[in-house]
């Protein structure tokens, strides 16, 4: 970074209020400006943004500014870093901002901003961090960001429409340093998510939850994405120290051996020695419907309030795995163990799934169950009387049976004609029969 030998003023946190200074617009030696955490109002003026301005970095964040974003904003032209996230700024983002060339972070997150068009930025322009999160945008997800831009957020608006196909062109993206942000989230998309997204190879953070996201889950964006491969032999990038050079400059308190980071519903540490090895999925609270595959390199996965099915896969490539939240869908059967499965115990991960069993949410598994005491004496209680019908009516039948057989031995048995002269004299009826 070249800095300029000029004037700054830090006034953060000083319980400022009125509307923005003209005379401090109109100061054409200042290149530091931060005025965060204010009470200061109005819209504004033109004149801080005028060519003739050296201004590098611009610090609005968190005060009562409102009103459109100057259209001369891009006169601006040595700005490397905007903040002017939460506040009231509302209408479109200003197409002059795209030729900034030496922008670098960009955020307006946290405002009324609204549109459906975004600016075009030339793939010459520096832009690494940009953040619209949280405003009224709309229409289809934007793809018109340089291509070395490494964190985009947009989350917490309106866009709709299906995953663009050519938001694989920003192959530098990764969505990473600051996991929790809200990327994706929150909006109205719609569709299948494409397979084209394996091609961003640095992918960290992926938040697609809280859409209206179909299909199944395409293995290949998962498994495909060498980002999600740990590397740590990783370098520190020039974003790292954009990064750190922020940090610094607003005392914010940094962890250098652990970052402790609020991804959802809890806390993790993450080291931040190995930052780029970590791999978070959310793709909660949609409408995907499909069987969960050997999913790999995953350290961070979402999958609940889905219509998901099926047996959960015992992820024995998912050696990472630190959180898995597959609540309210339809899976069924035993809950894997073995590997990071041990690890996951809280039942709230696992909850409103009615096929699914196991310790981990104190319910039995059916083949785990020992035979109902009460059905086996009710069994042995039945098989004495089932004896005795056995008996009882085994006795007459087996007479019958040995009296008819004697019968019709008797009867189909030829016999000698002295002995039939014998029976005819004692057995009139016979000779008579035999006659006829």
């Amino acid at each position: 970074m070249d800095f300029y030998p000029n004037e700054s003023l830090f006034s953060g946190s000083n319980q400022l209020h009125g509307p923005f200074p003209q005379w401090l617009a109109e100061f054409h030696f200042l290149s530091f400006l931060f005025l965060s955490h204010n009470k200061l109002s109005s819209s504004l003026p033109t004149a801080l943004f005028r060519s003739s301005q050296l201004l590098y970095i611009l610090a609005l964040s968190h005060n009562n500014f409102s009103g459109e974003l100057p259209e001369n904003i891009g006169e601006s032209k040595f700005l490397s870093i905007l903040m002017s996230d939460g506040n009231n700024f509302s209408g479109p983002i200003p197409q002059s901002i795209s030729q900034i060339s030496s922008l670098e972070l960009l955020d307006l997150s946290r405002n009324r901003l609204s549109g459906n068009i975004f600016p075009v930025f030339d793939p010459q322009v520096n832009l690494l961090y940009a953040d619209f999160s949280s405003n009224q945008f709309s229409g289809e997800v934007p793809t018109t960001f340089p291509p070395n831009i490494k964190t985009l957020a947009l989350g917490s608006n309106k866009f709709s429409g299906a995953l663009p196909l050519n938001l694989k062109k920003l192959r530098n993206l990764e969505l990473s340093r600051t996991p929790g942000q809200q990327y994706f989230r929150n909006n109205s998309l719609q569709g299948s998510i494409p397979k084209t997204l394996s091609n961003l190879q640095n992918l960290r953070v992926l938040d697609l939850s809280s859409n209206n996201l179909i299909g199944e889950i395409p293995i290949e964006f998962v498994n495909h994405l060498t980002g999600m491969t740990p590397n740590l032999t990783s370098q520190t990038s020039g974003f790292s120290i954009l990064i750190a050079f922020y940090t610094k400059l607003f005392s914010t308190k940094f962890e250098v051996n652990e970052l402790i980071v609020n991804w959802k519903k809890y806390k993790q540490g993450l080291s931040s020695h190995y930052i780029d090895v970590y791999f978070l999925l959310d793709l909660s609270n949609n409408q995907l419907s499909t069987s969960l595959g050997d999913l790999q390199n995953v350290d961070d996965l979402d999958l609940s309030h889905n219509k998901l099915f099926g047996p959960i896969p015992i992820f024995t490539k998912l050696q990472q795995l630190t959180t898995l939240d597959v609540s309210n869908n339809k899976l069924t059967s035993r809950i894997p163990v073995g590997g990071q499965m041990n690890t996951m115990e809280d039942p709230n991960f696992y909850a409103n799934n009615s096929g699914l069993s196991g310790f981990q949410i104190h319910v039995p598994c059916p083949e785990d169950l020992p035979p109902d005491p009460k059905l086996q004496d009710h069994d042995n209680k039945e098989e004495p009387w089932i004896l005795q019908e056995a008996v009882g009516i085994g006795y007459p039948v087996g007479f019958l049976l040995t009296i008819r057989i004697i019968f019709l031995t008797s009867y189909f048995n030829p016999s000698s004609p002295s002995n039939n002269r014998h029976r005819h004299r004692h057995h009139p009826h016979r000779l008579i029969r035999q006659q006829i």
